[in-house]
């Protein structure tokens, strides 16, 4: 039965090739693949074939394995507990025509990806599973360590006219930050977006980008996020959050192809800007962490900056999600943490003057949900990445810590004065305690202990900036203030 499946498989491929080849679009198979080997039937899967390989945890903690291949035809076999699976195909290799994006159309181009993207969802209960002799990470029953990082990928923005030097480590520590972070044995990772920054094309006169792929394609997305970051997705799986990069405008075509975790869909494709309002949004959940945690995921990708009337459709379109939240959040004795890209009470670094408040279009959506609390009960911690640099927040008033942990790679943001006035607090109504705070490139690593968790702060290269204690909405460091590497 399987090989007549495959045999179909390979039926259907051929006639789209046919029939899409009238309307110049490249399918994997209409054209040369890169490598005359084929899966086929045989369980027995060329490594050499294989791009890439993760696992994920979505909602319901559902645990999907997913891999890249080469082959112009089919997935691979899964062996799970010694059992052989064909993988399903979650989106053919294809070449996206270009399509409107942040960018002027001069400084974008179509999105190649020359690979089939597949994926299978292992039962709870799997303990071994490997894709053509590749080990896969699966999830840990009470996970101990989880290690926390964003804004990873490197900046390559005309825009902004910054193009960081991809190949040089110390401006782009992306692949130290992976490399420190796999050493410390994390039995899970939780990524707050950003993980692709190549939107333009290096201008000549840059060294430290020539020859970088650019743009939305498979390229950009390796060399960003999959071969820097191989030996850390091999290390455990991961809770991937959509970040405003990976918005429909944006890197959002591989956001679906690779990392969402809803069924793939022409709708939420991103290929087709009709759909971008579909697209860009998804509807929150929650990850259990334990018996005693849970991480509430959020899309906030495609949030603007300034506060939203109750009649813009992005606060319609936002408000039934912060509804939502609540329903997931209501776990008794369940730790709930609110991880999302955009900060809602934290600080944006200013130039030479004092902060500004967190995301005003989140926040008044958020406050007209949870007036004056801003999340609902259960939820103890807020998690973001979007400010490039570390923030950890302990608030006097009745509000969630809130963490920001925007340092992995893109370039370095500014620091928050120090000390900052009493008046400049994250948000109306807000009272901060105190603040622990750099911009510095790194990463955080949660350890669970007695009650809550330690949270600890690291440099790209893993010397400790802070260690802190977290519990019942309150966090407490060894550190306040600026953080000195």
């Amino acid at each position: 039965m399987k090989r007549k499946i495959a045999g179909l498989q390979r039926v259907t491929m051929v006639l789209s090739c046919t029939v899409l080849a009238a309307f110049t679009f490249w399918v994997s198979g209409c054209g040369d693949s890169g490598s005359s080997a084929s899966l086929g039937d045989d369980p027995s899967t060329a490594p050499e074939l294989i791009q890439a390989t993760w696992v994920e945890i979505g909602p319901n903690n559902q645990t999907i394995a997913r891999a890249v291949t080469s082959d112009a035809f089919n997935c691979p076999f899964l062996k799970a507990d010694g059992a052989l699976t064909r993988m399903n195909i979650r989106v053919a290799a294809g070449t996206v025509p270009q399509r409107t994006t942040a960018s002027a159309a001069a400084d974008s181009k179509p999105s190649v990806f020359p690979y089939i993207t597949c994926e299978l969802t292992l039962a709870a209960t799997t303990q071994s599973a490997s894709i053509a002799g590749i080990v896969l990470p699966l999830p840990k029953v009470n996970p101990q360590r989880v290690l926390v990082l964003a804004d990873t990928g490197c900046r390559m923005k005309k825009t902004d006219n910054i193009y960081q030097a991809c190949s040089d480590p110390v401006a782009w520590p992306f692949p130290v930050v992976a490399a420190t972070a796999v050493a410390m044995k994390p039995d899970l990772v939780l990524h707050i977006g950003d993980a692709h920054y190549r939107e333009n094309a290096c201008p000549s006169d840059i060294a430290g980008c020539q020859n970088s792929p650019w743009g939305y394609g498979w390229d950009a997305w390796q060399a960003d996020f999959f071969k820097p970051g191989a030996a850390l997705l091999a290390a455990a799986p991961w809770i991937m959050v959509r970040g405003n990069h990976e918005q429909c405008q944006r890197a959002g075509q591989g956001w679906y192809r690779f990392l969402d975790t809803r069924a793939y869909a022409a709708a939420t494709s991103c290929d087709d800007p009709a759909n971008d309002n579909t697209g860009n949004y998804s509807a929150p959940y929650g990850v259990m962490v334990g018996t005693d945690t849970q991480f509430i995921v959020f899309d906030s990708a495609n949030a603007g900056a300034a506060a939203l009337p109750t009649t813009d459709p992005q606060f319609i379109a936002y408000q039934p999600q912060f509804q939502a939240v609540a329903q997931i959040a209501n776990k008794a004795g369940v730790a709930s943490i609110f991880v999302n890209h955009h900060p809602i009470l934290a600080y944006t670094p200013v130039a030479g003057a004092n902060p500004t408040t967190g995301l005003a279009s989140l926040q008044s959506v958020a406050n007209a949900v949870y007036p004056q609390a801003y999340y609902p009960p259960g939820v103890q911690m807020a998690m973001h990445g979007h400010v490039h640099d570390l923030q950890i927040i302990n608030f006097a008033s009745n509000h969630p810590a809130t963490i920001v942990s925007g340092n992995g790679g893109d370039t370095i943001g500014l620091n928050i004065p120090d000390p900052l006035p009493a008046t400049v607090v994250p948000a109306a109504g807000t009272v901060v305690n105190n603040v622990a705070q750099t911009n510095t490139f790194g990463f955080m690593v949660m350890d669970r202990q007695a009650g809550g968790w330690q949270v600890r702060a690291f440099t790209a290269a893993g010397k400790l900036l802070t260690t802190c204690s977290f519990a019942n909405s309150k966090i407490a460091c060894d550190k306040q203030g600026f953080i000195n590497p």
